[in-house]
């Protein structure tokens, strides 16, 4: 005898969406624990607090031009075809019938997302990041940068439009977030580490990378479990609201998350086995969370195996890219943020042409996403948070920096019973 369904499909959607926090939660403990030992409490706090600032200002102004598709909005005329740029909703969710609605799903999963995508740029600023800076910066992006892109891809903007006014497949397709979330948030992340500057002691006047590891592998191992139950939840619930599928793919949706997060770390376990002559955690685990990561926009649609090919060419292409970035670009990324969330989100987006989505002209509707993301949020991302640079510096003083972030802007450690200061690192600073 079948089970009968005790769930609407509105309810569902309900509950993946109260998981969805799990993925901030567990990005926050892998950026702290791959940070060293007297930021720790630094990042969890600024977790939290770039959580609460995007929160309250997406609530405020963000959703305004973010929207739902068929909301109103600004369009323009090129060459007799209309094209939606932004939405004009009221401002503090005036008139959204805050119930069990379509509408309604959407703003709750959409202010959960801003916030993880705020968390991103955190671990690419570890231990030099000032938390009134990350929580101004937090503010551009859940005021504008975020919703605007959003609303392009989920809110019946242009690029949701690419397939109904040229033909090309669906318009961009993004399931779970890979382009709104996780490759802004990595974009993001790269604009914080050319502005503030790599960390003290981290190059060589000759421009060689020195290791500085990680201080708790513990905590970067346990942060990728709990973001593995949050990205099953944000996949699922966005491939419900946004892509059009049905709750009869939730199994597939899972498996494939899951596949490409294993395929992903157990690729980035032998790429490190093979470099190094053993596994590296941390690098296995950004592979864990790249894996995630890469699954985002097309879970819903891939095959398992191919969602296997994929988990696994992201552990193998993000690896490099963190070489690549530090090594041969001097770029000081702590939490992998720019491998991980700008390239695995890239390259989810190209997933999409490898699954069922094969509709004509598909190929270019998402090249036409990525090409956005480089071409228009990177350069906006940057801009906004110079100018912030400017009127409020956002890395901390070099005194700050000696100290650790802990004792300087939190006036204690996370581990008080510990010392945290080597002989050796004081005199590098003297």
């Amino acid at each position: 005898m079948p089970i009968p369904s005790l769930l609407s499909n509105e309810t569902t959607i309900f509950v993946l969406i109260l998981l969805v926090p799990l993925a901030g939660a567990g990005l926050a403990l892998v950026n702290s624990g791959l940070g060293r030992c007297r930021s720790a409490a630094h990042v969890m706090l600024a977790s939290l607090c770039v959580v609460g600032v995007s929160a309250l200002v997406y609530v405020a102004v963000g959703f305004s031009w973010q929207g739902v598709t068929g909301g109103t909005g600004h369009s323009i005329l090129v060459a007799g075809t209309t094209w939606n740029w932004i939405a004009t909703e009221p401002l503090f969710l005036r008139g959204i019938r805050l119930d069990l609605s379509t509408e309604s799903l959407a703003v709750l999963l959409q202010m959960f997302s801003v916030g993880l995508a705020a968390t991103i740029p955190l671990g690419a600023g570890s231990d030099r990041w000032r938390l009134g800076a990350a929580c101004a910066s937090s503010a551009l992006l859940a005021g504008w940068t975020y919703p605007l892109f959003a609303h392009w891809v989920w809110g019946g903007g242009w690029l949701s439009q690419l397939g109904a006014n040229c033909g090309l497949g669906r318009g961009l397709v993004d399931g779970g977030g890979a382009s709104t979330i996780q490759a802004v948030g990595g974009l993001t992340a790269l604009s914080i580490t050319w502005i503030l500057g790599p960390r003290r002691g981290k190059f060589s006047s000759d421009g060689i990378p020195a290791a500085i590891p990680g201080h708790n592998a513990i905590l970067v191992l346990s942060g990728c479990f709990s973001a593995w139950i949050g990205w099953i939840a944000l996949n699922s619930a966005g491939a419900l609201l946004f892509a059009g599928v049905t709750t009869q793919r939730l199994v597939l949706i899972t498996m494939n998350t899951t596949l490409s997060a294993v395929a992903s770390a157990l690729t980035a376990a032998i790429v490190t086995r093979l470099r190094f002559g053993r596994p590296d955690a941390s690098l296995t685990a950004n592979g864990w969370i790249g894996g995630l990561v890469v699954s985002s926009a097309a879970a819903s649609f891939l095959k398992p195996a191919a969602a296997i090919l994929i988990g696994a060419l992201g552990g193998a292409v993000i690896f490099f890219v963190i070489d690549l970035l530090e090594a041969r670009l001097a770029i000081d990324d702590p939490g992998g943020a720019v491998s991980v969330h700008a390239v695995g989100g890239i390259l989810s987006l190209m997933a999409v042409c490898i699954s069922d989505v094969q509709e004509s002209g598909q190929f270019l509707a998402q090249i036409a996403g990525v090409s956005t993301l480089l071409g228009f949020v990177l350069p906006v991302t940057y801009g906004l948070n110079w100018l912030l640079n400017r009127f409020y510096p956002q890395r901390v003083h070099e005194e700050g920096e000696r100290q650790g972030m802990d004792l300087y802007e939190l006036g204690a450690g996370a581990y008080p019973e510990f010392v945290v200061h080597s002989e050796e690192f004081s005199q590098r600073w003297s």
